[in-house]
């Protein structure tokens, strides 16, 4: 009797990792989905969480194909008047518009930027990085410049720095100070919270108008070379560092 050759064995890539891989989500909740029966493979329902998919397999999630594809990361210095979502049903610009041609995988923008804020932006399809860069948790960077309808009190900088309560709960920035050579309506303010328009509400609750609202940095990454409207691939070091933060 001949024994099976090992090498012949196709090995494939975890059913987890290759929904993380296509954008869909983390590859925990990756397992919940598989768990919850959403994930078919080859036309059935495929719940072993440890399945390994092989290159002729076809897998659908919640009725769409999935590809394989390698790990994306774009990141986008954005400009104002641009929505970011991957679709609008009010036929309104999208990031996606952007960075149409950056690459033909289905990358997703990390976090958001209302309409009005520009600066940075990361896309990706790696599912397991962008759940940590939006985590709590994990306690990501964000600066941003401010300019503001008015001069801001030192008074009020003191109380940022020392928290302040929003409807949703307490907050207070890392560091916030003026911005250096510019006037006293100008103000940078670092934070990793990720609540939805943040920085407009604390300014807001103290009595200012955001006149501007533009991201500087983002998780160690930096608008250096990439004017407005414009995007890049982050580098291989870039990536290593966002996955050791």
């Amino acid at each position: 009797m001949k024994k099976e050759n090992s090498k012949n064995t196709q090995v494939g890539i975890r059913l987890n990792k290759f929904i993380a891989h296509a954008g869909i989500c983390s590859r925990r909740e990756a397992d919940m989905h598989i768990t919850l029966g959403s994930v078919k493979v080859n036309n059935k329902v495929m719940t072993e969480l440890g399945y390994k998919v092989k290159p002729t397999d076809v897998v659908h999630f919640d009725g769409q194909r999935l590809q394989a594809e390698k790990p994306e990361y774009v990141l986008l210095n954005k400009p104002k008047g641009f929505i970011t979502t991957t679709r609008d049903e009010k036929a309104r610009k999208t990031v996606m518009d952007l960075i149409s041609n950056a690459t033909k995988s289905r990358i997703v923008p990390v976090g958001r930027l209302d309409r009005p804020t520009t600066g940075l932006l990361l896309f990706t399809n790696d599912g397991d990085l962008a759940k940590k860069l939006t985590h709590p948790s994990t306690g990501v960077k964000k600066l941003y410049h401010v300019v503001l309808d008015k001069t801001v009190s030192g008074q009020h900088l003191q109380q940022i720095k020392s928290g302040i309560t929003l409807d949703d709960g307490a907050i207070k920035a890392d560091e916030v100070s003026f911005v250096h050579g510019a006037s006293k309506r100008e103000v940078g303010i670092a934070l990793h919270s990720g609540k939805n328009r943040i920085v407009r509400r604390i300014f807001e609750h103290l009595g200012y108008e955001v006149i501007t609202l533009d991201r500087v940095l983002f998780a160690g990454l930096t608008k250096k070379d990439l004017p407005r409207g414009h995007w890049r691939h982050l580098s291989q070091s870039e990536v290593q560092q966002l996955k050791i933060l």
